[in-house]
């Protein structure tokens, strides 16, 4: 009898796994996630240098991890689990106080972070007729770290801040988002469920770096503050699947004064009228309202009366926290260049001085920061 029930448990786990196999094999791969707000890996290239360099190898389980079939409805499965058993982190998520999610945060690799930061000093080096910013904004576990559920492991990233500030000194004009977020920690500075601040933030980080610019940034009355969505579940919320959590909402913060802006989207060829994309607030990916999600280079040309511009061209380089500070920026700024260092591949030395850009603004979270092997791609 015990034999038998061996071969059944033997059989169920082959067909088991040949069915989840050729389930890979036949479904489309997948470009981008919403459950991760992030670009999948994609096939591997099979080539000698690829496989001697263990690249085919890295990125070959990348692809099976990224493409593992029903991947976010086994997600659901273990947060549903989970929460059975009265765990409060699912997924690299913590369920914390007052409806807030964290994402988990420990002691970083500081040999990546010294890599990356010099990559950063590097570039400054290398232009030293620009004048560079470098803006590093914590993410919501570094303000509220006392919102944690009891005994949840934290590693503080004011301390991750200030290494780096006092790394880029001398170098660089270094804002760090402590000090400019701190002071408003009572404010809904940061959405509950997704890893973004929230527009009030974004209004904040504005205002510390017209301030270290020496411009007057413009003030909360001289815009029409809007709520466009009261339903925002974000990526915080994607990842852990937790339950019984209340949306957020998402504000838009409308100049009084109305200033024309358009946008021009290098990787598609399109040009729009608009930084804001409806559409994308009946999607699961609601922040992408700010200038339609993530493009590798994109330019924004605002029609400014004369004595509002501040400065005549601005590069930004970022990671999407930007999305939501660059329409407070382009009241300013008549002409904004933009990169995502992710999905950029040129020489950004060659842009710079292809467009005879003076001012760099780098704009990261802390936690993209640190695992960010793309920043090395700053000096190419």
């Amino acid at each position: 009898m015990k034999q038998r029930a061996d071969r059944l448990l033997v059989v169920g786990f082959v067909v088991t796994l040949f069915l989840m196999s050729l389930t890979f094999l036949l479904l489309p791969a997948q470009r981008f996630s919403d459950l991760e707000n992030r670009y999948l890996q994609s096939a591997p290239h099979l080539s000698w240098d690829n496989l001697l360099s263990k690249k085919y190898a890295q990125e070959a389980e990348s692809f099976v991890t990224d493409q593992f079939p029903f991947r976010a409805k086994w997600v659901w499965v273990k947060s549903a689990v989970e929460q059975l058993r009265l765990q409060q982190e699912n997924n690299g998520i913590y369920k914390g106080r007052d409806g807030y999610l964290f994402e988990k945060f420990v002691a970083p690799d500081y040999s990546k972070i010294q890599q990356y930061t010099e990559a950063v000093k590097q570039f400054a080096s290398n232009h030293p007729e620009a004048n560079t910013t470098f803006m590093l904004a914590p993410t919501s576990v570094g303000i509220y770290p006392e919102r944690l559920p009891w005994l949840a492991p934290i590693y503080s990233q004011a301390k991750v801040n200030q290494y780096i500030a006092e790394y880029v000194q001398g170098s660089v004009s270094f804002i760090n988002g402590f000090d400019f977020l701190s002071p408003h920690a009572s404010e809904p500075i940061y959405y509950r469920t997704d890893h973004h601040w929230t527009t009030n933030g974004a209004y904040l980080a504005y205002v510390a770096y017209a301030e270290k610019m020496g411009w007057q940034p413009m003030s909360k009355k001289e815009f029409h503050i809007q709520t466009v969505s009261d339903s925002f579940l974000g990526s915080y919320h994607t990842r852990s699947q937790f339950n019984g959590i209340t949306p957020d909402s998402i504000q838009v913060y409308t100049p009084i004064k109305p200033v024309s802006t358009e946008m021009y989207i290098a990787d598609t060829g399109e040009t729009f009228m608009s930084m804001y994309d409806a559409s994308f607030l009946e999607k699961k990916d609601q922040y992408s309202y700010f200038l339609g999600g993530v493009h590798a280079l994109m330019k924004l040309t605002s029609k400014l009366d004369p004595q509002d511009v501040k400065q005549e061209k601005l590069l930004v380089i970022k990671d999407s926290y930007a999305h939501s500070v660059i329409p407070f920026l382009t009241l300013n700024v008549p002409e904004i260049q933009v990169i995502d260092i992710r999905y950029y591949n040129g020489s950004i030395s060659d842009y710079m001085s292809e467009n005879g850009i003076k001012n760099v603004l780098l704009l990261f979270n802390t936690a993209t920061f640190i695992d960010n092997a793309a920043l090395l791609k700053l000096n190419k």
